[in-house]
């Protein structure tokens, strides 16, 4: 794997279908966050169903949402190059360049490969905080992966009304705190909020994410699925964590690391 990986990067084994990714602890890594996005998403999903991720990142979620459906073709949208050229490496590592396609591109104006009215299913992983609210990483690449610098919820909403077909689905993760500002624009923009599964951290805490599915033009009426509790007690993943995940037991996912030479 030496030609697909440089210096300072990793290869994880994501544990599905014998997919890997590739890291760079330097940029923004992906959390269980996308893995449960893309968990609650896969439902969704057929084999010939248009997907497009938006800020896909390391593109994580179109190669989970890949190894749970066989999806024949999805698109990832990115705006920063070198993250850009990182994911398209790790679709190389996997030979799926026929049914991953990784594009530089902004959600505001996304060029002429992502067609208005075309898709089937829209999944983002936004930045969770405001400009302005937070501790702001001085690190421009995390930076803009949690702080909403260049994205934020209504980009996302404007976007999935755009490029949905009528009934098409919309799915986001996002912090709960943040659930009346996401149901707002999605209402405001005809995307439909259809479903919401609450996450906590653990049993007796509250909710610090959600994630929430819409569909374009659909009609009123809302589900709450169940909640998902990460940990037990004891710091270990709850069952339904594990069974998200596909895996009994946390493992060493790293297959190969290449740290920069000693001066």
């Amino acid at each position: 794997m030496d030609n697909f990986i440089k210096e300072n990067e990793r290869l994880e084994d994501l544990g599905i279908k014998g997919l890997k990714i590739i890291q760079n602890p330097n940029y923004f890594c992906f959390g269980i966050d996308a893995v449960l996005l893309s968990w609650f998403a896969s439902g969704a999903v057929r084999k010939k169903s248009r997907v497009i991720d938006l800020g896909t990142g390391t593109g994580i979620i179109p190669l989970l949402l890949y190894g749970r459906t066989g999806a024949q073709k999805i698109q990832a949208l990115e705006i920063q190059e070198n993250i850009v050229e990182m994911a398209g490496r790790s679709v190389a590592c996997n030979g799926l360049e026929e049914k991953i396609e990784i594009i530089h591109g902004d959600i505001k104006n996304p060029g002429e490969q992502v067609r208005p009215t075309s898709y089937d299913v829209v999944v983002s992983n936004p930045p969770y905080m405001k400009v302005g609210h937070g501790l702001k990483n001085p690190m421009e690449t995390k930076a803009i992966a949690r702080h909403e610098i260049l994205c934020g919820i209504e980009d996302v909403v404007i976007f999935a009304k755009r490029m949905l077909k009528d009934r098409g689905k919309l799915f986001l993760i996002h912090r709960a705190d943040r659930l009346a500002d996401i149901m707002s624009a999605m209402r405001d923009h005809r995307v439909e909020p259809k479903r919401l599964q609450f996450i906590h951290p653990y049993a007796d805490k509250p909710a610090n994410l959600v994630l929430v599915e819409g569909m374009k033009a659909g009609k009123p009426y809302l589900i709450t699925e169940a909640p998902i509790v990460v940990y037990e007690k004891d710091g270990r993943y709850t069952q339904t964590i594990n069974d998200i995940y596909g895996t009994p037991e946390p493992y060493d996912r790293i297959i190969e690391n290449k740290t920069a030479p000693e001066q």
